[in-house]
């Protein structure tokens, strides 16, 4: 082989076993990334890498394959070497803007409601800190989904918007401002402690990922209490769930979040043996069929007024052939006198611990209840 020829051989050999150990460099750093404890949420995992860290979201239920990938970046550094397909989000967090009742539990939750920049409705809100901040000025309606006030949202300018990608509702007003999107999906978790553990996701952005593992450790400390509590329970009562509206009745199948806090309290879901994690709509003949002989039936509204068993029946009066409406065992919650959707998705424990004291009264006597009670008129 002539000289020159040799040379330009080696110098090409040798590049490309530089380049490939370069790959394989980064490939075994991003492997050596801190894989940080979630233990029952299924949409969400993080990895720390030190000087940023890899969020991977994707949906819990499993009805969807899309992923959201996010890389967490302390304000004022360049981390190399990140994955091109991972959005850069500087961290911590100050500014934010949430869309659902849910992601405002989280804040709540990690005591940061004061970097929730903006909201989109203040129907059923409780939460005094928040009312203060909407009157001040400090946080801001945006509009409904599909309806957003852009120019407000460019005003507020936040760090970022927190999104349900999967809810019906238009994002296309917001989605080319330039404002990271990051999709929260702890409302598809299918167990209480799932959806709890979604507050390592938000603590991860705003950086107080040390309180939400305290907080979380005490959640989970409480729940797996309360849940031993009933393990050995002889009889474990059915109950049927949910109202005729338009003429359907909106049910969650039996592998749902709601079916395993049943399971969890010491009873049965109506529609235990359906397999389904998500919500759909029956008639009420199949609703009849199937729960007309629970036990017990639980309903949450917003009626305005006191709510009673003759209300329910000037409703539809089939409603009185229901086993748990001669036997006034309807368990109830009135949106407009108790923060439910704010708080119960980070207080799993207060909600079983409800749910025990009305399905076995006798291991929880001395608990007051604070999201259910017993309709007693």
């Amino acid at each position: 082989m002539k000289p020159l020829l040799l040379t330009i051989l080696c110098v090409f050999i040798f590049t490309a076993c530089g380049q490939k150990k370069k790959k394989d460099t980064t490939e075994i750093n991003h492997s050596q990334g801190e894989k940080i404890e979630i233990k029952y949420a299924k949409g969400f995992s993080i990895q720390d890498f030190g000087d940023y860290k890899l969020i991977d979201v994707q949906d819990p239920s499993g009805e969807s394959e899309l992923k959201y990938q996010y890389a967490l970046i302390p304000q004022g550094t360049h981390p190399t070497n990140i994955p091109s397909e991972y959005l850069k989000v500087e961290t911590p967090v100050r500014s934010v803007i949430c869309m659902t009742s849910l992601q405002i539990s989280n804040f709540i939750k990690l005591d940061a409601v004061d970097r929730i920049t903006g909201i989109t409705s203040t129907r059923f809100l409780f939460n005094e800190e928040i009312n203060k901040q909407l009157e001040e000025k400090k946080t801001h309606k945006i509009g409904i989904e599909g309806d957003f006030d852009s120019e407000l949202v460019i005003a507020l300018n936040p760090d970022m918007i927190l999104v349900s990608p999967f809810k019906r509702g238009g994002y296309d007003a917001i989605r080319n401002l330039e404002i990271p999107l990051i999709s929260f999906l702890g409302y598809k978790e299918v167990t209480p402690l799932g959806q709890a553990e979604w507050i390592k996701f938000t603590a991860a952005l705003l950086g107080l990922e040390d309180e939400a593992n305290v907080k979380f450790k005490a959640i989970e400390d409480r729940y797996l209490e309360l849940k031993a509590l009933v393990e050995n329970v002889e009889k474990r009562p059915t109950v049927l769930s949910g109202e005729l509206h338009s003429g359907n009745w909106y049910v969650v199948g039996g592998e749902s979040y709601l079916a395993q806090l049943f399971r969890d309290a010491g009873a049965q879901y109506f529609m235990k043996n359906d397999n389904e994690s998500g919500g759909f709509y029956v008639d009420f003949e199949t609703v009849y069929s199937q729960g007309a002989e629970a036990d017990f039936w639980r309903i949450v509204n917003s009626y305005n007024g006191d709510f009673s068993y003759d209300i329910l029946k000037q409703t539809d009066g089939r409603y009185a052939d229901f086993k748990a409406y001669k036997e006034k065992k309807v368990i109830y919650s009135n949106l407009r006198e108790v923060p439910f959707y704010e708080q119960t998705p980070v207080e799993p424990e207060v909600i079983l611990a409800d749910l025990i004291k009305v399905f076995h009264p006798t291991l929880l006597s001395d608990h007051e209840a604070v999201y259910y009670k017993l309709l007693t008129q």
